[in-house]
């Protein structure tokens, strides 16, 4: 895997003894020792995220439909967390929401198909949430967030990592079209995500972001409808994606991106042909 960034702040057991000796005078200098958690006590000793450096993958498989499989985008991050006060809990962990998409298939001088997310392409969102449907707001529950619950007597560490690509399906046919004939032309997609490092109080709901990341997947597929089925489409434009941008400042995490409906619920499948009106595939969930 190509690392882009690796930030090493402290060794980890440096960490450690650091908030202890933190942690003890800070209980010195108050009789009624109350730690709160705050960014200043939280540290990120190493934060990675990168693009697999291979190209996308188009498998035409099925005379009803052609898949391609892009490259994986990958972000892991070491955290120690500091001790957590009795009745609180604390989740830590990846939050992603999409930001920019343009998803187009075209059938030639027909029309093409569009995949959109509305609340984006009108302007009444800056970002929609990208998590798996249950986990809201986090990414995933597995490898991708990990919860705290106090109280904990010396600092946690801890690893948090989650991925992520593109795998759908396109029809070789119109999508509206009774018909079975193979009249797809081009795919382009185009899609920009932030992912976020957070911290959450599962009680207060307070947040903290610790770390910011940029990433842009792009798709770029010609197809020749009338080669035999296994040698219509190539890929065209670069064969690798952009790396990932692990931003030195930390971005505000906007609603959308924490809740329902994620945007495989909120996006919408359009019609648009060369003449006449949109119409309306597949509606948002």
């Amino acid at each position: 895997m190509f690392i882009l960034a690796r930030y090493h702040l402290l060794p980890p057991s440096l960490v450690l003894l650091t908030l202890l000796l933190v942690s003890t005078m800070g209980c010195i200098q108050s009789i009624a020792c109350k730690p709160r958690i705050r960014r200043e006590n939280i540290v990120v000793y190493e934060v990675s995220a990168s693009i697999d450096q291979c190209p996308t993958v188009i498998e035409e498989n099925s005379p009803i439909v052609l898949r391609y499989k892009t490259p994986y985008f990958r972000a892991s991050a070491g955290i120690v967390m500091p001790p957590v006060p009795r009745n609180e809990t604390w989740v830590v962990g990846w939050i992603q929401a999409c930001t920019q998409m343009e998803f187009y298939n075209t059938y030639g001088d027909i029309g093409m198909s569009s995949w959109e997310l509305p609340e984006l392409r009108e302007g009444r969102a800056k970002a929609i949430s990208d998590s798996d449907g249950v986990s809201y707001p986090w990414y995933g529950n597995t490898t991708e967030a990990v919860t705290l619950t106090g109280p904990t007597s010396k600092p946690s560490r801890l690893t948090v990592s989650m991925n992520d690509n593109f795998y759908p399906s396109v029809t070789w046919a119109v999508p509206i079209s009774n018909s079975n004939t193979p009249m797809l032309t081009h795919i382009t997609r185009d899609q920009s995500f932030i992912t976020w490092l957070v911290a959450i109080n599962s009680v207060t709901k307070e947040r903290i972001v610790l770390q910011t990341v940029r990433w842009r997947m792009r798709v770029d597929i010609a197809v020749d409808p009338d080669m035999p089925l296994g040698s219509r489409a190539s890929l065209v434009g670069r064969p690798h994606q952009e790396q990932p941008q692990i931003l030195n400042y930390q971005e505000p995490i906007p609603p959308n991106a924490l809740g329902r409906p994620n945007a495989n619920d909120a996006q919408v499948l359009m019609w648009r042909p060369s003449r006449g009106a949109p119409l309306v595939v597949i509606p948002p969930k």
